[in-house]
C-alpha cells in the first residue's frame, strides 16, 4: 500500500470515528428525557397515589410542576382550621425538616442534582390556604 493510500485510510477511519461519536452523543442526549419531562412523570406517579396520609395531621393531596424548575407539593392539615394554626410557628418548625429531608433523602437526589426549587403548600381542613414554604437550591446545597 502506498503512503497516499495509507493516509486516505487513516483519514477515513478518523472521519468515521468522529462521525460515530457525534451521532452517538446526539442520540444519547436526544434520548435523555428533559428535566421538565422527568418532573412531570414524577408528579404524575405521585398523583396516582394521592391522597396520601403523611401523618395523623397531614395529607399529601397532589403535586405539580411549575415553570423554571419548580416542583410543588400540596398538603392539607386535616384536623385544623386556619384560625387554629400559628402560621409563623408552623413554618419555623416545618422548614428545617424539609431542608434536612431534601439534603439526605436518596429519593431527592435528582432534585438536588438538577437544582430544582421545591414548594410545599399547605391548606387547612376546609381547603383555605395557610402558607407556602419555598426551598431553593441554595438552601439544600452542601
Amino acid at each position: 500500500m502506498k503512503n497516499n493510500d495509507k493516509t486516505k485510510v487513516i483519514v477515513g477511519i478518523a472521519v468515521g470515528v468522529v462521525v460515530f461519536m457525534a451521532v452517538f452523543f446526539a442520540v444519547h442526549n436526544l434520548m435523555k428525557p428533559s428535566l421538565e419531562s422527568y418532573l412531570t412523570t414524577v408528579s404524575h406517579e405521585i398523583n396516582k397515589q394521592c391522597p396520601i396520609p403523611v401523618d395523623r395531621e397531614t395529607r399529601l393531596d397532589n403535586s405539580m410542576v411549575l415553570p423554571n424548575k419548580v416542583f410543588q407539593y400540596n398538603y392539607t392539615l386535616i384536623n385544623l382550621n386556619k384560625e387554629q394554626v400559628d402560621i409563623d410557628q408552623a413554618q419555623k418548625v416545618i422548614e428545617p425538616n424539609l431542608v434536612s429531608n431534601i439534603k439526605t433523602n436518596p429519593d431527592m437526589k435528582y432534585f438536588r442534582d438538577n437544582k430544582v426549587q421545591l414548594i410545599y403548600s399547605y391548606r387547612d381542613k376546609t381547603g383555605a390556604f395557610l402558607f407556602k414554604i419555598r426551598i431553593s437550591p441554595e438552601m439544600y446545597a452542601n
